[in-house]
């Protein structure tokens, strides 16, 4: 190996191969461990031709950032970045859901409407065993969804058990380019009323022009009461989530708390309006496929409005990340910053909301079409 890639002190400054490591390793002499290890492969590995020095750099990082232990927090290689930029901006191929680590284990947040996912069969809360035949149990989220991803009419494998199965199953889906719808309206007559029904798909960049539209027709309608279909809700962002709580909120009413674990003051974020439908009756559906920025708005509505909450436990994630980009060679690192509370105070990372009224989705229901949470919600909402 050239020299320019050996460790070693040369004027009080630290190399890991070509890299300067300071001033963290100057501060801290425990972490001369690194340096210590990387040269004893140097000198002592028998195949020199499976030292990569770019490779055990970004094994070194990535290892450190996980043994903290949170899933959202990650260290990204340059093509992780890469990926990453290109599922914020919503361009991209693959299957279409959004997956997380809950109890250490990979599973579904949610399919999203209308993929290749959803139309596999795949449900918030199914655990992901393995990816094409790789187990999961050392995966980030990351690295998982970088498997699963891939170019339109490629297939993936994924080996699934569901809480309702004696034993897990694999299901093949065919990927595509993800297009995921902003949301949809229905005005719905129940025994001669009109109620609006509303169902988000996901906060995106353009659902709040969307929502702003939806609401147009909902005042020029006879629709008098509101339910907001959260489930399989992933989130996306706050300002949209923040942006739609406006319309059902007064002005000035707190929608989340930004909590920094006690390094700088509270960030409060508040309803800027509309508040064109603060007198309107709403009841709002949550599952466990209900994560981020819709439990965030879910959260809102309840502690401000006492609006019920029918369906089944969200997801809990609850917490928020900063991209720290222009690492070297264009690496990255996804830190966790903060966690989101309710205006009320309530963690929801890793607890969730528990609805007001639980109703259960069977296999049944699911197999027969039934949708015995909707059928609660217009059975309540009918009653305010």
């Amino acid at each position: 190996m050239a020299g320019s890639f050996t460790l070693g002190l040369y004027l009080g400054k630290i190399y890991f191969g070509k890299y300067k490591l300071e001033p963290c390793f100057s501060s801290n002499t425990d972490m001369v461990l690194l340096c210590d290890v990387y040269h004893r492969l140097e000198e002592k590995f028998v195949d020199k031709t499976k030292i990569d020095s770019q490779k055990m750099i970004y094994g070194a990082a990535a290892g450190m950032v996980k043994s903290i232990g949170d899933p959202y927090t990650v260290f990204f290689t340059p093509k992780e970045t890469k990926h990453f930029e290109e599922d914020v901006k919503g361009s991209f191929e693959g299957v279409g859901m959004e997956i997380g680590i809950k109890k250490n284990q990979l599973q579904v947040i949610a399919p999203l409407e209308g993929t290749p996912a959803q139309k596999a069969g795949l449900r918030a809360g199914d655990k992901i065993l393995e990816i094409n035949g790789t187990s999961t149990s050392d995966l980030t989220i990351d690295q998982a969804a970088d498997l699963i991803r891939g170019p339109k009419g490629t297939e993936v494998e994924l080996t699934i058990f569901r809480k309702d199965w004696e034993k897990p199953k694999k299901i093949r889906i065919v990927r595509d380019v993800i297009k995921i719808p902003s949301l949809k309206l229905e005005i719905k007559d129940v025994k001669g009323e009109k109620i609006a029904y509303i169902k988000i798909y996901q906060f995106s960049e353009r659902t709040g022009e969307d929502f702003s539209k939806v609401a147009d027709k909902i005042l020029k309608s006879s629709a008098k009461k509101i339910i907001l279909d959260l489930r399989n809700n992933p989130g996306g962002y706050l300002v949209v989530s923040q942006q739609i709580a406006g319309w059902f909120l007064k002005k000035g009413e707190i929608v989340v708390i930004e909590d920094f674990g006690g390094k700088k003051k509270q960030k409060i974020y508040r309803s800027n309006g509309p508040s064109v439908f603060v007198n309107y009756p709403v009841v709002v559906l949550i599952n466990n496929g209900s994560a981020s920025a819709s439990e965030i708005l879910a959260g809102a509505l309840r502690d401000n409005r006492n609006v019920k909450l029918i369906g089944e436990i969200s997801f809990g994630k609850g917490s928020v990340q900063e991209l720290i980009e222009g690492l070297k060679n264009n690496s990255s690192l996804k830190v966790t910053v903060a966690r989101w509370l309710t205006p009320k105070g309530n963690c929801i990372n890793e607890k969730g909301l528990k609805p007001d009224i639980e109703v259960k989705m069977t296999e049944k229901d699911y197999e027969e079409g039934k949708d015995p949470q909707l059928e609660k919600a217009l059975e309540i909402i009918k009653k305010l």
